[in-house]
């Protein structure tokens, strides 16, 4: 009895304690943490706190904020990723403790330029007034009265003890551009696409990015160091084999100024390596869509990058014309371009190429939009309509077959991103 007094005393003080440091469920982060953390539980933090913002932004255009399909998406992303989602709640310790830290953490990768401060205020500041209209006004008042409105600025030199830390250093660099998702392996596409079908895939399921890849190689019969291996990564990860690829970029490269000695002295060699069948036999991933738009922008002659990162507004709502997206979508697109929300964009213009009215998940990869189209044009989604092989529209009469590619899950690809820059030296030539 006497042990079982001591313990719940012991207990009492521990809770007394954790009350004390985190007295309220909503937070206003003045404080960073001192305590120290696994580098497995900081990454995993930052991880999931950036899967929660970007919930929050996809939803903050999806839907009007405040309205109880915004609140109830929200509080379900807020409980599978175990952050805290109900006011002054008694157990959800762990919760407030993964709150505040993953904030500090992505405040710190997300403070190395102002786009990348721009995006990350404002969907803590999103998720921060969701969080403060759900409380009581008795709630409000005592939480006003905790905090102390008054203070500065974080930076890294804020924190010297992270800043000097060689270990954080690349993954605080990593995160403001990782990818959260799948990795689109080649091991589970590989053969699913036929070299005849591609021409036809880029009108229908090809994101905007590729799709202007593909008609520029199309075109000039070649492309730039940069286009090459965002491109060539994409049809790896939609399931073109080595050998396909091979024969694909020797045919178009051919057609140009590329003798076929030259192809396979040089190119042939950088395309292996691409499949990890040279030099460190890495088998590298394709460019999600945050490393596609944070990563090399396109200079003159270039035709990498997001046309919706990076095009001129103009050019872009020309494309965006010739290729039948009607005046109030083109309107719609270049508003969230203009709001920076690149990957919104993107998924505006799948539902306007595939004529559905919300595509009901989170576009963050190229070849997440080819899996997700491929789905809807073979039935897998309801469908309004379909392209026929000119581009246009035409009622969906039979299922057209499916050319699916699965996926397995990853927390990031940091490790890929920095093996893949071994592979610039072989694949730089113009």
């Amino acid at each position: 009895m006497e042990f079982s007094s001591r313990a719940r005393q012991k207990h009492a003080r521990l809770v007394g304690d954790r009350r004390e440091q985190y007295p309220h469920s909503l937070q206003f982060y003045l404080e960073p943490p001192t305590e120290s953390i696994s580098l497995v539980e900081f990454e995993s933090f930052a991880v999931d706190r950036l899967k929660l913002l970007k919930v929050v932004e996809n939803l903050g255009v999806s839907y009007v904020r405040g309205t109880d399909l915004y609140k109830s998406k929200l509080e379900v992303e807020l409980r599978k990723l175990k952050f805290p989602y109900r006011a002054l709640a008694e157990d959800d310790y762990e919760a407030r403790r993964k709150d505040h830290i993953s904030h500090f953490i992505l405040r710190l990768a997300y403070c190395q330029s102002e786009d990348l401060r721009r995006w990350f205020l404002q969907q803590e500041m999103d998720l921060f007034r969701y969080r403060f209209n759900e409380l009581t006004e008795n709630l409000r008042q005592k939480f006003l009265e905790h905090i102390n409105l008054s203070f500065e600025g974080l930076t890294a030199r804020s924190l010297p003890s992270i800043q000097s830390d060689e270990r954080l250093q690349p993954l605080l660099s990593h995160l403001s551009h990782s990818y959260v998702g799948p990795d689109y392996s080649i091991q589970k596409n590989t053969g699913k696409i036929y070299l005849e079908q591609i021409d036809a895939l880029s009108v229908k399921s090809f994101p905007l990015c590729m799709r202007q890849l593909h008609r520029a190689l199309r075109d000039s019969h070649h492309l730039r160091h940069g286009g090459r291996m965002q491109y060539g990564l994409f049809l790896k990860g939609i399931g073109l084999t080595l050998e396909q690829a091979l024969e694909f970029w020797k045919k178009e490269f051919i057609r140009g100024k590329v003798d076929a000695d030259k192809f396979d002295k040089g190119y042939a060699y950088s395309i292996r390596h691409n499949y990890g069948k040279e030099g460190k036999r890495t088998d590298y991933t394709p460019y999600s869509c945050m490393k596609i738009i944070m990563s090399n922008p396109p200079s003159q002659g270039d035709y990498h990058g997001c046309p919706f990162r990076h095009s001129d507004p103009e050019l872009l709502k020309q494309k965006l014309q010739s290729y039948k997206i009607p005046p109030s979508g083109i309107t719609q697109i270049l508003e969230l371009v203009k709001g920076m929300h690149y990957q919104l964009a993107c998924q505006k213009y799948f539902e306007f190429t595939h004529d559905v009215d919300d595509i009901g998940f989170s576009l963050n990869h190229p070849n997440q939009y080819f899996t997700e189209s491929q789905k809807l044009l073979s039935g897998g989604r309801e469908l309004k309509k379909e392209f026929n092989n000119s581009g246009n529209f035409q009622q969906k009469n039979n299922s057209q077959e499916s050319i699916n590619s699965s996926s397995a899950p990853t927390s990031s690809n940091a490790t890929a991103d920095t093996e893949l820059e071994g592979l610039e030296a072989y694949f730089t030539e113009d």
